[in-house]
């Protein structure tokens, strides 16, 4: 990689921390207490905190406009239309760090996929030519985790190797969100991965800081790897309030993501190693009591190499009614200046294709045009009682409503749609 990027463009995030403690009131003893053992509890071997976990997702979108393509525009996770999806197959090696850790620690993840979702999680370069179908192989995350005490009150963690990135709301773990569907944010308005390395530092109980360095948006090293030779950056910060009930994450992905050999608007050719792209998000976290939880995510994306301006706003409310029953509503605009990052991928290697600068199928990239898209939705997530090894089981229809400030939706000549949807996960 030629170049380390430009410090440009950084999100910024406030947050408070309180913390409230209640004494309990000591007891009158009838009968001599018995001596407290001065021996402190041996800590658990390295060996006893790996884990290792499996989960399967599958789903259904009824679009009762009957796309020709089979294609729900404005999604890509659940793209499909009228066609059931096996989305994802997890399988999971795991040694989290411990979050009481003052000293040095250690950990990892190691993460495979099988499915539809992998068509656009990829790294570049990695597993994403093996299957030409529908579902796919990937590799969601390989990286080592190092806890230091240095820096901050708290410490710094260190995430190095490949990993989701930080940015945004929602995640590629299907179980780490609240509904079935994606906002146009999480599909086109962030990177999904990242291949380098980043440091949380947590600077006192109210402030992290975070910055790191990777080969840009969902890429890996080298020729194949990479569709440019330049390198990226990630900066931004975080803040923890009111004991936690209300964080903020701020962050900023930044560096050159263009192919080698794309053209602007206009045909004239691209300094790909040069011209940056900027993905910036906030996300506003308030559990407002036990049962309510607001999440608001401001994303903003530009760039330069095609001027091309992109992002909006996603507004969450959850209602948790128990341990079994929760419902959540998504609210969300998110405007493509220029039709630049909205799209449909109508092959299984189409998406993947554009991003490395290579030819995709005939009509196979389909873009909205310049537009101004509007999301609803509405679901349930049901968790009921089971036993081992299925309890970790939930079910999650939704409905949801789409607008497009110009027609995009079925056969291409709609404004408006409407999808069905459910999904199952389960965890084992």
């Amino acid at each position: 990689m030629a170049s380390i990027p430009r410090l440009l463009g950084a999100a910024s995030a406030l947050a408070l921390t309180a913390a409230f403690s209640l004494a309990a009131p000591t007891q009158a003893q009838t009968a001599p207490a018995a001596p407290a053992s001065t021996a402190p509890a041996a800590p658990a071997a390295w060996a006893d905190t790996l884990a290792f976990t499996g989960q399967v997702e599958a789903g259904f979108t009824a679009n009762p406009l009957g796309p020709p393509d089979h294609r729900n525009f404005g999604q890509l996770f659940t793209d499909h239309a009228n066609q059931p999806v096996l989305n994802q197959i997890l399988l999971t090696a795991q040694r989290p760090l411990d979050p009481k850790a003052e000293g040095w620690d250690f950990g990892f993840k190691l993460q495979g996929m099988y499915g539809a979702d992998a068509r656009y999680t990829h790294f570049m370069g990695e597993f994403d030519r093996v299957i030409h179908d529908t579902n796919q192989i990937d590799l969601v995350e390989a990286n080592a985790l190092i806890h230091s005490p240095l820096l901050g009150s708290g410490g710094t963690d260190l995430k190095i190797g490949q990993y989701p990135t930080p940015l945004g709301y929602e995640v590629i773990d299907a179980s780490g969100n609240p509904l079935y569907s994606h906002s146009y944010i999480f599909n086109f308005g962030l990177p999904f991965k990242h291949t380098g390395g980043y440091a949380t530092v947590h600077a006192t109980d109210l402030l992290d800081l975070y910055a790191g360095v990777d080969s840009g948006t969902n890429t890996w090293i080298g020729s194949h790897g990479d569709n440019n030779d330049a390198a990226a950056g990630m900066a931004g910060f975080g803040l923890n309030m009111l004991g936690g009930n209300l964080t903020v994450l701020a962050l900023s992905h930044f560096g050159p993501e263009n192919a080698r050999g794309a053209v602007d608007f206009s045909g004239k050719p691209i300094d790909v190693d040069g011209e940056f792209r900027y993905f910036n998000d906030v996300v506003v976290t308030w559990k407002a009591s036990d049962k309510v939880t607001s999440i608001t995510e401001i994303n903003f994306v530009r760039d330069d190499g095609v001027n091309a301006n992109g992002g909006g706003i996603a507004q969450y409310i959850t209602y948790t009614f128990n341990d079994n029953w929760s419902l959540t509503g998504r609210g969300e605009v998110f405007n493509d200046q220029k039709g630049f990052y909205v799209a449909k991928f109508e092959q299984p290697l189409d998406f993947v294709n554009a991003e490395r600068g290579l030819p995709t199928s005939s009509g196979g990239v389909v873009s909205g045009g310049k537009n101004t898209y509007t999301e609803v939705t509405l679901g349930v997530t049901w968790k009921p009682e089971l036993p081992k090894p299925v309890s970790g089981f939930m079910l999650r229809p939704e409905i949801r409503y789409d607008h497009a400030s110009h027609p995009v939706f079925g056969d291409g000549s709609d404004d408006n749609q409407v999808t069905f949807a459910a999904d199952f996960v389960l965890q084992f």
